[in-house]
C-alpha cells in the first residue's frame, strides 16, 4: 500500500489499457511476485492458480473493502503489458528508464526520517519569494477539507510516527501533516503548482533571477527549463527507502513540469 503517482502524458499503452487498467496490471504483477516469493520462502511449491490472498482497501468514508485475489489471475492480466512495453523506449515521460517508467509508488508508512527530511527542505525567510508562497500554501491547507491527521490512526499504517513532526520557520510553523496534504491531498498536481513544490522541497533552485521565476508559470520549453532551472535532487547513500522514492516523485514532478502535463495521484 502506498501513494501512487503517474506523469499523465498521453501514450498508446494508456489509450489501449486505460490508465486505471495499466496501473492495476502493474500493481497486480508486483503483488503476484511478492506472494509467490512468500509462498516459496515457506517451502510451498503450489502453482499460482492455487495461491490466493485477501486484499483490504480503505475507502474514502473510512470503511474497508475486502477481496480475495487469485495470484494466477493477476499474472494473466499482467501478460497484456508485454505488448506495450516497446512504446516506453524513448518516451519523454519515462522517468525510470524502464517499461511504464512514468509511474511510481511511495510505500507506506512514511518513515520518521523521511518526514523530517521533507520538513528540512522547506524554505525560510532567506528565500523570500518561495517563503511567501509557502505561507500561502500552508494557509490554504488549513482551510482545506482533507486532512492527513486521521491517517496517523492506527499508527504505523500511513505514517511511522503517531504524532506529526514540525518545524518552526520564523512566524510560520509547518507540520508533517501539512506537508503530506500539500503534496498528496490536493488532487492532480498541475505544472505550475508542481514548479512551486519543486522550489519548496529543493527540486529546483530557490536562487533564481526574477525574470526566470516569472516565466516558471508558463515556461517557453522543456529545454528552457533544463537550462534555467535544472533538477537538483540526487540519490544519496544515506537515503532510506521512503526518501529514495520521494526523490523519484519529485523527479516525476520535474518531468511533468517540462512536458506541461499533470501528475496524477492515488493515495
Amino acid at each position: 500500500m502506498g501513494a501512487d503517482f503517474v506523469i499523465h502524458y498521453g501514450c498508446a499503452p494508456k489509450q489501449a489499457l486505460t490508465l486505471a487498467g495499466l496501473v492495476g496490471r502493474l500493481k497486480g504483477r508486483d503483488r503476484a511476485a511478492a506472494i509467490i516469493q512468500l509462498y516459496r520462502d515457506e517451502g510451498d511449491e503450489r502453482a499460482p492458480a492455487n495461491m490466493g490472498f485477501e486484499m483490504v482497501r480503505r475507502l474514502p468514508d473510512g470503511s474497508e473493502e475486502k477481496e480475495v485475489i487469485v495470484v494466477q489471475d493477476l499474472l494473466d492480466a499482467a501478460d497484456e503489458l508485454t505488448t506495450w512495453e516497446s512504446h516506453c523506449t524513448g518516451c519523454p515521460a519515462n522517468r525510470a528508464g524502464s517499461p511504464f517508467g512514468c509511474m511510481g509508488t511511495i510505500n507506506y508508512p512514511i518513515s520518521v526520517f523521511a518526514e523530517r527530511w521533507l520538513l528540512d527542505q522547506l524554505p525560510d525567510s532567506d528565500a523570500p519569494l518561495p517563503y511567501i508562497w509557502l505561507q500561502r500554501a500552508v494557509s490554504d491547507m488549513q482551510h482545506a477539507r482533507e486532512s492527513a491527521a486521521p491517517l496517523r490512526t492506527p499508527p504505523g499504517v500511513f505514517f511511522e510516527s503517531p504524532d506529526a513532526l514540525g518545524r518552526d520557520l520564523g512566524a510560520l510553523r509547518v507540520t508533517g501533516d501539512t506537508v503530506f496534504e500539500m503534496l498528496f491531498l490536493s488532487g492532480p498536481i498541475q505544472p505550475a503548482y508542481g514548479s512551486m513544490l519543486l522550489q519548496f522541497f529543493g527540486g529546483i533552485s530557490r536562487d533564481l533571477d526574477a525574470d526566470v521565476i516569472m516565466q516558471l508559470a508558463a515556461p517557453p520549453s522543456g529545454e528552457w527549463i533544463d537550462a534555467h532551472a535544472p533538477f537538483l535532487l540526487r540519490p544519496d547513500a544515506a537515503d532510506n527507502e521512503t526518501i529514495r522514492t520521494l526523490k523519484e516523485f519529485f523527479k516525476a514532478l520535474y518531468m511533468a513540469f517540462r512536458l506541461q502535463v499533470p501528475v496524477l495521484l492515488d493515495v
